[in-house]
């Protein structure tokens, strides 16, 4: 009698294990698939407007020179400042394990040769992500007594980068790039998706530092 009814017991613990694993199951594929329709449509969005400083966001370097979705973001962000747009430009991003330098003295290079002057730029040079990219820029800005920033970055990383600049307490409005060139849909549709985890990642774990 005891057995039957351990036998009894352990099937419904299976059972419930199965609906449990349904909807939770069920529940992650609503939550990611939210995440991947707010990355979408904020990626639509333009906040463009006066600013003390744009914020650029790093994006690798390749052979020791900015990648190419790093060179559009630099590229944005010194149009903005040729517009008058904003005053300084706050370059982010440290050096990775296989570089010689920071992506941000990098990017500090190539903003020189294309005439921006050195004073209007600053860097960021220790960060490794984008929640360390925002983080220390703030300080920097901090320092330097900027208070309103443009967010430069690609469309599909404007959801999750102003998230964090939400959480972080800055005024800050997106400005995302649209001249990066995918090499094709299929590597548009990786970076989409590697994004839509990366952002369901952060509302998961939430507020940076």
């Amino acid at each position: 009698m005891v057995v039957r009814g351990l036998r009894s017991f352990w099937v419904i613990l299976q059972r419930v294990g199965r609906v449990a694993a349904i909807l939770l199951g069920f529940g992650t594929a609503v939550f990611v698939a939210n995440a991947a329709a707010e990355i979408h449509a904020f990626a639509q969005q333009d906040e463009t407007r006066r600013a003390d400083a744009a914020i650029v966001l790093g994006a690798g370097l390749i052979d020791g020179e900015l990648s190419p979705v790093f060179r559009e973001r630099v590229n944005h962000a010194i149009a903005l400042y040729e517009a008058g747009t904003v005053e300084v430009l706050i370059l982010t991003g440290g050096q990775g394990r296989r570089a010689n330098e920071p992506e941000a003295g990098v990017a500090r290079r190539y903003a020189l040769a294309q005439g921006v002057p050195d004073e209007a730029i600053l860097l960021e040079e220790a960060s490794g992500d984008t929640v360390e990219n925002l983080t220390n820029a703030q300080a920097v800005a901090a320092e330097h007594g900027l208070e309103t920033f443009l967010i430069v970055s690609t469309p599909f990383h404007m959801k999750r980068a102003m998230s964090i600049a939400d959480d972080l307490g800055m005024e800050a409005y997106s400005s995302p790039t649209r001249t990066t060139e995918w090499i094709s849909w299929v590597t548009k549709t990786r970076a989409h998706l590697q994004e839509v985890v990366s952002y369901s990642v952060y509302l998961v774990s939430r507020k940076p530092g």
